[in-house]
């Protein structure tokens, strides 16, 4: 008898907070403030164990409140019982602090293993871009002089074809020409195939 006195005083209780739950839908501050007192501590206690840090734990059990308070017209009492559907909103949320947490911790650490990574990684380029640099001076220096400024004009100015021919004075189809053919003789020497 003393089990099914306890299991009708749970399931008024249950019942009172579905009732809140729909009052709350409603907009009634007292409901959700009845509401909060009654069911903040189970709210915390589960978020707590998920997330450990009390701090943490706080601010999404205020956000578990909150998303209550906003969405509470959206709770179906034939679907479960209110407490379950805070619960259920504090496990969800919890659980996306988690989650939200692990990749910043994994983007960090990707970004400290690049940061530990570059020195050596620089060096090797270094070495290369300045081999490369003095075989294409070397190159560069085998075109004809009107071939080399022309190249310099439009790779290390940066000017367009036209731009060329107005600061050498000379028709477009011969800066065109040679151009062309400066870069043709260049991989020549560079010994580009492609």
């Amino acid at each position: 008898m003393l089990g099914r006195v306890s299991d009708d005083v749970g399931e008024q209780q249950e019942r009172s907070l579905d009732a809140l739950l729909g009052d709350v839908a409603t907009g009634d501050r007292a409901a959700f403030g009845e509401l909060y007192d009654r069911t903040a501590p189970r709210v915390f206690g589960l978020v707590r164990r998920i997330l450990v840090d009390a701090a943490q734990a706080e601010e999404v059990t205020q956000d578990v409140f909150l998303e209550a308070w906003q969405n509470a017209a959206r709770f179906d009492a034939g679907r479960g019982a209110a407490v379950a559907w805070l619960l259920t909103i504090a496990h969800r949320r919890a659980v996306d602090r988690v989650r939200s947490a692990q990749a910043a911790a994994d983007r960090d650490l990707k970004a400290g293993v690049r940061e530990l990574a570059s020195p050596q990684e620089d060096v090797a380029e270094r070495v290369e871009l300045r081999v490369e640099h003095e075989r294409v001076s070397v190159a560069l220096a085998e075109l004809s002089e009107a071939q080399r400024t022309a190249l310099a004009m439009a790779y290390y100015e940066g000017k367009s074809q036209s731009e060329i021919a107005v600061a050498l004075e000379l028709p477009l189809g011969t800066v065109k020409t040679r151009l062309r053919d400066g870069m043709i003789r260049l991989r020549h020497l560079l010994g580009v195939t492609s």
